[in-house]
C-alpha cells in the first residue's frame, strides 16, 4: 500500500514522502495514529498544496531540537552510588537514574532519548548521547561518583 507520511518517521523517510509500506502497517499503525495517509489522487493532490506547509512545520521541529541541543552541550549530572572493591559500583546507573538526575536540575528529557549501550557500573566521567528527534543529537557528561558514607 502506498502512504504518504504526515510526519518524519526516523525508520521510514521525512513527511511528504510517498512509501510503499505493508498493507497491515499502513492500516494497523501508520493511519490511525496518523502518521501517514493512503496516497490516493485526493490526498496527492492535497500534498503539493500543502507540501510548503509541511516543509515549514518541519523546519521549525529541526530548530526547536537545535536550540535544545544547544542548551544542552554543557550539562553535566553528577549521581553518587555506593562503590566496592576497585570502584567498582553496587548496582548500575541507568537511563532512568539520569533522567532522574537531569529533572533535579529542571532538564525534562525521555529516557528513551538517552543513548546508553549498557548500564555505567564503574567511577568516572561518560558522555552520553541525547537523541532529541529530526536527526539532532546532543552529548551530556554524567559524572559518576562514590557515595559518602
Amino acid at each position: 500500500m502506498k502512504v504518504i507520511l504526515k510526519e518524519n518517521v526516523e525508520t521510514l523517510g521525512k513527511a511528504g514522502d510517498i512509501l510503499k509500506v505493508a498493507d497491515g502497517f499502513a492500516r494497523n499503525f501508520l493511519i490511525p495514529k496518523g502518521i501517514a495517509a493512503e496516497a490516493n489522487v485526493r490526498n496527492i493532490k492535497a500534498l503539493e498544496h500543502n507540501k510548503q506547509n509541511i516543509i515549514r512545520k518541519a523546519e521549525k521541529e529541526r530548530k526547536l531540537h537545535e536550540g535544545m541541543a544547544a542548551s544542552l552541550a554543557g550539562v553535566t549530572c553528577t549521581i553518587s552510588r555506593r562503590v566496592g572493591e576497585q570502584d567498582k559500583l553496587f548496582g548500575s546507573v541507568t537511563a532512568k537514574d539520569i533522567e532522574e538526575s537531569l529533572l533535579a536540575q529542571d532538564i525534562k528529557i525521555d529516557r528513551k532519548a538517552l543513548v546508553l549501550d549498557e548500564p555505567i557500573k564503574a567511577i568516572g566521567e561518560f558522555p552520553i548521547v541525547v537523541k532529541l528527534g529530526g536527526g539532532v543529537s546532543a552529548e551530556i557528561k554524567v559524572n559518576v561518583i562514590p557515595e559518602q558514607a
